[in-house]
């Protein structure tokens, strides 16, 4: 008979938001899978319980994945932790549910805390609908285009940021979402410095031009006005595609994502896009 995996939510600061059955399990279970095991053997210690540990993340989550799954069709109970909050959020473990459902183990979660929603609480903005978005690329295009995706979103958004990205993202979301635009920036929440600066996005940006970022960060930023967001989606319906494109290329845009935006914008394929505008250009050269 197959294990269990147990996901376990653990404190993302103050240790006292573990909870009853969370403490239960790690002494029920065979094996805890950490993110960081030098991480999670602290948070054992300090509650008194010994049990065996093995890594668990990004960068060996293949190999490791078919180890855990071996130990579970043994009959073996597993509990998987992140280094703080729900694992399985942005988080390798997903991959290791997807594993444990191809192969017909049970998994079951012990919830607790979760950074993303917890800062939403704390951000003032609208709880009704909302959307994470998680960490955004390294890369700044990729950064660009994933903030590209979500700008006429109403509901709100939630992401994950690192202190050493955070300006390079402010100054994106700047330049995409608009100065106006509400935003709660949520740091060290449930520890003693926790913060939540509530402001706009302009003054958020200007506020880290002389600020240091500290700590992990949650961005909690307003969604798009629906009145808004419908006249930026017909608007393209008023100009031409070679018109659309030069109006990006204007902005900054290479004429590579320029094209690429405008495809997005109008349901067009690009190279459909690409094919009109070059044609365009082309006739306009010849003239």
């Amino acid at each position: 008979m197959n294990g269990t995996l147990y996901l376990c939510a653990t404190p993302i600061g103050n240790l006292g938001d573990i909870s009853v059955r969370c403490l239960e399990i790690f002494n029920e279970v065979d094996l805890i899978a950490a993110e960081d095991t030098r991480r999670t053997i602290q948070l054992l210690n300090h509650f008194g319980i010994s049990k065996p540990l093995t890594s668990y993340h990004e960068h060996n989550k293949r190999e490791k994945g078919e180890y855990i799954i071996n130990l579970l069709k043994q009959g073996k109970n597993v509990a998987q932790v992140s280094d703080a909050g729900t694992p399985a959020i942005s988080d390798p473990g997903e991959d290791l549910v997807r594993l444990c459902i191809e192969n017909d183990i049970n998994v079951t979660s012990v919830p607790g805390p979760v950074a993303g929603i917890n800062a939403l609480i704390l951000s003032g903005l609208s709880t009704r609908r909302y959307a994470f978005e998680g960490f955004l690329s390294v890369n700044k295009r990729h950064r660009r285009e994933h903030l590209e995706s979500v700008r006429n979103d109403t509901h709100t958004l939630i992401f994950y940021e690192a202190p050493h990205k955070l300006k390079y993202t402010l100054a994106d979301m700047l330049d995409v979402f608009g100065g106006e635009r509400r935003i709660a920036l949520v740091r060290e929440l449930t520890k003693l410095h926790e913060e939540v600066i509530r402001t706009t996005l302009a003054q958020a940006q200007s506020l880290y031009t002389e600020k240091q970022p500290r700590g992990e960060y949650v961005i909690v930023i307003e969604g798009a006005d629906e009145k808004s967001a419908e006249s930026d989606e017909n608007i393209w319906e008023g100009i031409s595609v070679i018109e659309h494109v030069e109006k990006y290329i204007a902005e900054g845009m290479t004429s590579k994502d320029a094209i690429k935006r405008a495809a997005k914008d109008r349901g067009l394929a690009k190279r459909d896009v690409y094919n009109e505008y070059h044609k365009g250009a082309s006739e306009n050269e010849e003239e």
